[in-house]
């Protein structure tokens, strides 16, 4: 069964890898790519979007740029997290035959209205994009066949502060409307929120990276070592899995930087397969408040997932996942994929 998938993203490393593996997988549609300011800005995230579209041959797939700030706050990107491109040391020509087109928020409101009950949403950035959808077309959670958002942080320590993760921290306003719109609908149609105690789960490390190398193919792996020294690019003889490898060697650095060790926490990738349906998972129902007001709180998750508010549910919040499990379906996709591209797509090599 073919899964349809509109995908909104902030590219970013974890973005991109989960772009890669949706385009990896032949029983996934992707009808388009939003593009939403957050890493780094939403002309940027295009311009990544676009690069890899090539890279990967697929080039059809249309690309739309977002919001260029959240709904009331003022932007803060990330390139020490991403690098100042979003990719982290990859570099990517760039795209040609292609432009990314105005007007993300008409975008998903076309291909929603176009494709009523077909399409699910996938958004792995700020929820902007989304709540200015909602606000043109408010029938959208009924529309959406299912809604998959990686988000949030619930009892749960916080990536960006102690208790917001960062893409609800960029536009708390935009995250609250999209909860909001969609409490008391029946649960199915709930979103199904991948929240930081599950993402952080799925720590991709350099092993990960040599068994993607060794999938694709490539005669001679370049494995990403801790001693290695810092921005060290890769020489692998697949032009994807360089790239892969050049943005998760930023991802894994700004790891180490932080105490957290040498790994990646690949949020973005885990939302992916829950989206094409590759991923094993369970949820929890609940109502979840958004902190919008200034000071130390803003951005923070709280849920209820006990209807102590009186309230109905409006998401259902990942609570086990199997990270094993994740990373063979993910890696042997993405290998087949690099496989299959071979050497024929230009990246420079350093």
């Amino acid at each position: 069964m073919t899964e349809r998938i509109l995908f909104d993203n902030d590219t970013g490393i974890d973005d991109a890898l989960a772009l890669v593996y949706l385009l990896s997988l032949p029983q996934v549609e992707l009808v388009a790519v939003a593009s939403t300011p957050g890493n780094v800005s939403a002309d940027q995230v295009a311009r990544n979007n676009l690069a890899l579209l090539q890279l990967c041959g697929r080039t059809g797939v249309p690309v739309a740029v977002g919001a260029a700030a959240p709904l009331e706050i003022p932007l803060v990107t990330t390139p020490e997290t991403h690098g100042p491109q979003g990719i982290g040391y990859a570099e990517l020509p760039p795209p040609s035959g292609q432009t990314a087109r105005a007007g993300a928020v008409d975008l998903w409101i076309d291909a929603v209205r176009r494709n009523p009950g077909e399409l699910t949403a996938l958004v792995t950035a700020p929820l902007t994009n989304f709540a200015l959808a909602l606000r043109k077309e408010p029938r959208l959670p009924e529309l959406l066949k299912r809604v998959v958002v990686m988000g949030g942080a619930f009892y749960y320590q916080g990536n960006t502060t102690p208790t917001a993760e960062w893409n609800t921290h960029v536009d708390p306003h935009a995250a609250a409307e999209v909860f909001a719109a969609f409490e008391g609908l029946p649960e199915e149609r709930l979103p199904i929120v991948c929240a930081l105690e599950t993402t952080e789960r799925i720590e991709l490390r350099p092993g990960h990276v040599a068994r993607l190398a060794r999938e694709a193919g490539c005669a001679e792996p370049e494995l990403v070592l801790p001693e290695d020294p810092p921005g060290k690019r890769s020489t692998a003889s697949v032009p994807l899995i360089r790239v892969l490898s050049d943005a998760l060697r930023f991802y894994f650095e700004f790891h180490r930087h932080y105490d957290q060790g040498y790994l990646a926490h690949v949020h973005d990738v885990f939302a992916a397969a829950v989206a094409a349906g590759t991923a094993d998972y369970r949820t929890r129902s609940a109502t979840v408040h958004v902190e919008t007001g200034p000071g130390l709180l803003a951005g923070t998750t709280v849920p209820d997932f006990r209807g102590l508010w009186g309230r109905k549910p409006n998401a259902r919040i990942v609570s086990w996942n199997d990270p094993p499990a994740v990373f063979d379906e993910v890696l042997g996709s993405i290998g087949a994929l690099a496989r299959r591209l071979g050497g024929d797509r230009t990246v420079p090599v350093r």
